[in-house]
């Protein structure tokens, strides 16, 4: 099985705005002024949609059939022993036409409980833009005021009960599960999360949505909030989320490395870069990077394409000059 260049997969009418800046850095048209997200890889359906978000191959399968019809060729003995025919993972290419609303998603044992999914979201996001994003609580507030905040719609408290950060190029920030936070407008990033489309919107005001029905995921405000968290965290704290500087290999803090893998990946001229078999996807971020099979054949990745691996993929010799980042699930061992 070869790897498989990606053309994007935008799922249009989202109720924010962006897709510009996705159209820039893969070098395609701009798909219309509501297709802030490109979903790459995915087996995940947009909530409330059968396939919306997923990924459809050439021969016009959805990827999730594929593996689910031979989840060993593409996820790896290993990973179907501890995980199932499960990836693990989605990831997707994030352009903030606006800033997004506030809002926070639910872990793993709150989506089991309430909502009978197997996922929580976790997220995790690597910074190809600048801007500004809002992270997180700085002080406590009881669980009553930020349901009144809610109900009214009193987004200006919101936001400034919270932590403001500059974000720059190349630097990876962790969204634990029920951290509050909105991306700022202008921002462009790459995102590898748990695979479930989840999200508890706060803020819905200026947005092309009816939060009020449909931003509590069929739960109700009260009791959607519960999976937010309403304590403080200090900048210290704050800190421990981000890696601020590019570097070869994980750029997650510790924290987010059971949950899903993300790597940057340097291939210097002259030299050559081994790519372990697994499941994954690529992101071309600079240059170009030629990825040799074990049968010969040979995929170019450019800046700005998207590339399937599947674990009968590789490995995979990487030649050239330029910048990868390597998205994969956690390991199965």
């Amino acid at each position: 099985m070869r790897p498989v260049l990606l053309p994007a997969n935008q799922p249009a009418d989202r109720f924010y705005l962006g897709g510009d800046r996705i159209a820039a850095f893969r070098g395609i048209a701009p798909t219309g002024p509501r297709t802030p997200e490109d979903w790459v890889g995915s087996t995940t359906s947009v909530r409330g949609h059968d396939d919306l978000g997923q990924t459809r191959l050439a021969s016009g399968r959805l990827l999730r059939d594929e593996i689910q019809s031979d989840p060993t060729a593409w996820l790896g003995a290993d990973h179907v022993a501890a995980f199932g025919p499960d990836t693990k993972m989605l990831f997707k290419l994030l352009d903030a036409g606006q800033r997004l609303p506030v809002h926070a998603h639910p872990d793993t044992g709150f989506a089991a409980a309430h909502l009978g999914e197997r996922h929580g979201k976790a997220e995790a996001w690597y910074i190809l833009q600048p801007g500004e994003v809002f992270l997180g609580l700085r002080e406590d507030i009881d669980p009553d005021d930020l349901l009144r905040l809610v109900r009214g719609q009193q987004v200006e408290e919101m936001l400034s009960l919270m932590h403001r950060l500059e974000v720059h190029a190349h630097q990876t920030v962790f969204v634990p599960p029920g951290l509050l936070h909105a991306v700022g407008n202008g921002i462009l990033l790459a995102e590898i999360q748990e695979p479930e489309d989840l999200s508890i919107l706060l803020e819905w005001r200026d947005f092309a949505l009816d939060g009020s029905r449909d931003g509590h995921l069929g739960l109700g405000i009260a009791l959607a909030l519960q999976a937010v968290e309403t304590h403080g965290r200090t900048p210290s704290q704050m800190s421990e989320l981000l890696v601020a500087e590019p570097r070869p290999g994980s750029v997650l803090v510790e924290a987010a490395r059971t949950m899903f893998r993300l790597e940057r990946v340097e291939v210097e001229p002259g030299a050559v870069t081994t790519l372990e078999e697994g499941f994954g996807v690529l992101v071309g971020l600079e240059g170009r990077v030629d990825l040799t099979g074990t049968d010969g054949s040979l995929t170019p990745v450019a800046a700005g394409q998207t590339v399937l691996l599947a674990h009968a993929s590789g490995p995979l010799s990487a030649r050239g000059a330029g910048v990868l980042l390597w998205a994969r699930p956690p390991a199965a061992r």
